[in-house]
């Protein structure tokens, strides 16, 4: 419990070796990993926004152009870069590595990268960013930036995390609209058409705002669609001042963001009571009856 009180009290003090050992230790699952959450005093202001989109739409590039125009305007400005990424075979570590985009940054203290491996987890992101956005929120960050893996329409899970989420496309995209609206299309408070150096731009913006027109789901709030391209710093200080306007979450948004959270914390720590052997041998044993039925038998087993 010592180690863990010197953690959590380096970590609010902006010490980046225990926020990386803090990460370490719930990415990794250690035996001290709930002990060290349920230690922590999140700061909730602090603002989380959820970076998606179909992989090729340049997000890494647009994360590092927006690290770079928001340190030079706003000098001492700390953000937060959380990574997620493929899954190595052979390690189980992440696989692209996006600290290696964002290399310009490693020797300013202000600003801390991280790439979490997805761990075989589906939906964009990895089994544990709940919790390390939660770490990260302890530490005095003024800003958090979640980049999802690319995995193109389940990425929705961001939703349920980010404060504010921007979807990223390309003119590519334009023909794939109708296609890709029911999910990622669904989710997204801010547009951003990235490389809108390239032919069908311009329609690509056009189909979106003609799209966002016909949704039924939304309030009055127009939801922005703006052109950047990242390599050149194009549109990069418009996205930026829209990053940073303080927006208030609705309660109905927040509820659903807590709730989501917590079911995950709950379904994990049930598994963690779970005897594995023994319910693996249960379930053997049950299988073989002709009436046998998974979801009585899983009922029964957790009552």
């Amino acid at each position: 419990m010592a180690d863990v009180n010197s953690l959590v009290t380096n970590l609010a003090q902006g010490d980046q070796r225990a926020l990386a050992r803090s990460i370490s230790i719930v990415e990794n699952d250690a035996s001290e990993a709930f002990e060290l959450l349920a230690s922590l005093s999140p700061i909730q202001s602090v603002p989380v926004i959820g970076i998606t989109g179909p992989p090729g739409a340049g997000k890494s590039t647009l994360v590092n152009a927006i690290i770079h125009h928001l340190s030079r305007i706003k000098p001492g400005i700390r953000i937060a870069v959380l990574a997620v990424d493929p899954t190595s075979p052979f390690t189980s570590g992440s696989l692209l590595g996006d600290r290696l985009r964002m290399s310009g940054h490693f020797n300013n203290p202000n600003i801390y990268i991280r790439s979490l491996a997805t761990r075989g987890h589906l939906g964009g992101l990895s089994a544990r960013t709940i919790e390390v956005v939660d770490i990260l929120r302890s530490a005095p960050f003024d800003l958090i930036l979640v980049e999802t893996v690319g995995v193109g329409q389940s990425e929705v899970e961001i939703a349920a995390l980010a404060d504010h989420t921007v979807v990223v496309l390309v003119p590519e995209a334009g023909d794939e609209i109708q296609t890709i609206k029911s999910g990622i299309m669904e989710i997204a408070e801010l547009f951003v058409v990235n490389k809108s150096d390239r032919q069908g731009a311009d329609a690509l913006v056009a189909n979106l705002k003609l799209t966002l027109a016909e949704r039924t789901d939304l309030s009055q709030t127009e939801i922005p669609v703006l052109k950047t391209a990242a390599q050149e710093g194009k549109g990069i200080p418009e996205l930026c001042e829209l990053l940073m306007q303080t927006r208030t979450i609705n309660s109905e948004k927040r509820r659903r963001i807590l709730t989501n959270k917590a079911l995950r914390i709950a379904q994990d720590l049930l598994l963690r009571k779970v005897d594995m052997q023994d319910f693996s041998s249960n379930l053997a044993a049950a299988s073989t009856s002709d009436q046998f039925n998974i979801y009585r038998f899983v009922n029964g087993y957790f009552r």
